[in-house]
């Protein structure tokens, strides 16, 4: 995250013995709270990504396999 970005105050719910335990741990815990939220958003976009990209390289599969041996239905169908 830049230094610039904007802050704005949320509320959250968090349990009284992590914040204590976090506390020994650092000064700051918004810094923390937003570096680790900015953690966490960063690793989810990248599976969505990741799982886009996968589901249209299947896609792409079965359409070369569709194209190369037609479709499994087609013998099946009673029309």
């Amino acid at each position: 995250m830049p230094p610039s970005s904007a802050k704005r105050p949320v509320n959250l719910l968090l349990s009284d013995g992590n914040v204590v335990q976090a506390r020994l741990y650092t000064a700051n815990l918004s810094a923390t709270v937003d570096g680790l939220l900015a953690e966490f958003v960063a690793r989810e976009r990248q599976l969505r990504q990741n799982q886009q990209q996968h589901y249209a390289e299947v896609s792409g599969a079965w359409n070369r396999f569709e194209e190369a041996h037609g479709s499994l239905a087609e013998e099946h169908s009673t029309l």
